[in-house]
């Protein structure tokens, strides 16, 4: 089959011929239908060698649905033909967290070699993807594969945070949305769909600060020094009682909690590598900081239930596999709107 591999460090994913996988007991072949790509991925492919943990060539891609194609040795709870998404944070299934469906925060995945696909473990962005059991498969039927694959993660993390922040979004609050990227537009939907916040938007590209508005930003502002000013002004000098940066780079770290309201709820969902300053008289009296990662296998069928409810509309650019490397690119330079998709099999 063909994949997209990351194959040496520093270097750019290929296409290439790779054997098609043959599932074990309990495990699930997928013929995938559509892939996401996502910033993390990049991240990733600019990790030098020593902070690697895990050995190359690896096939990428995180966000995956497709139907089931075969089963292993007494694998039961799906059907060849079903229509699935991946959740993609593999834990031991054992733990506590695991048995909550919060594999996301297995404590022991690391420490056993587990690893999520596309993430240490072969990916989605191939024709076939290996899945490791059954109850990382939720069913995806009625939904459309390209529109609502990078639900899996760029529609899954962002609903894990708003839930976290959904104490202090209360009516007359606002919430602030740093970068209107694959998650961030997501996140603006989600902040409309579940609270009665306010919501403004930041980001330094136009046509993201004219995405922001299209899917519901009651604001859109340039992401600056300027911003924390601007959004303590839309507060009547309070500043926002939830603060989401979808960067994560030192800049927008001071400008999440330049612009926070005393007991907000702020949280750090980029990779962007930054941090935000912490502690006594650094912050607003009473903040909270969070550093979520992915979302629970509960949230995820949530966030299905929202998109066939029609509360969820991700901006897609499609690409064939063998264009996959040309998607990378144009990730990296900041100019896909919304989530690049990859159809394996097309």
């Amino acid at each position: 089959m063909k994949a997209v591999q990351y194959r040496s460090v520093g270097a750019a994913p290929e296409v290439v011929e790779i054997p098609d996988p043959e599932p074990g007991p309990g495990q699930v072949v997928v013929q995938v239908t559509a892939a996401g790509l996502c910033h993390s991925d990049l991240t990733l492919m600019h990790l030098p060698a020593e902070r690697l943990e895990f050995p190359l060539p690896m096939t990428l891609g995180h966000e995956g649905v497709g139907t089931v194609a075969a089963l292993g040795a007494g694998t039961t709870g799906v059907t060849i033909g079903d229509s699935v998404a991946v959740y993609g944070p593999w834990g031991c299934g054992l733990c506590a967290a695991c048995a909550a469906g919060r594999e996301n925060y297995c404590p022991h995945a690391g420490r056993l070699g587990i690893r999520s696909p596309g993430l240490g473990a072969p990916g989605a962005l191939a024709q076939f993807l290996l899945v490791d059991d059954v109850r990382h498969l939720v069913p995806f039927d009625g939904l459309d594969p390209v529109a609502a694959v990078s639900l899996t993660d760029a529609g899954l993390t962002p609903y894990h945070a708003v839930k976290w922040a959904l104490p202090a979004l209360v009516p007359g609050s606002t919430a602030v949305v740093i970068g209107v990227g694959g998650l961030g537009h997501v996140a603006i939907q989600l902040l409309r769909a579940l609270t009665p916040a306010r919501v403004v938007a930041l980001d330094v590209n136009d046509d993201k600060l004219a995405l922001a508005g299209a899917v519901g930003a009651h604001e859109a502002l340039v992401s600056d020094e300027s911003a924390p000013a601007a959004i303590r002004a839309l507060t009547g000098g309070l500043g926002a009682e939830a603060v989401f940066d979808f960067v994560g780079v030192a800049a927008t770290g001071r400008i999440a909690v330049a612009s926070a309201a005393a007991q907000a709820r702020v949280l750090n969902v980029g990779l962007g590598g930054g941090a935000m300053p912490m502690g006594f008289m650094l912050v607003p009296p009473g903040m909270s900081a969070y550093a979520p990662y992915w979302g629970t296998r509960g949230d995820l069928i949530e966030v299905i239930a929202l998109a066939r409810a029609g509360a969820l509309s991700v901006r897609t650019e499609t690409y064939t596999l063998d264009g996959a490397p040309l998607a990378y690119e144009r990730l990296r330079a900041g100019k896909v709107t919304g989530r690049a998709v990859v159809l394996p099999n097309c």
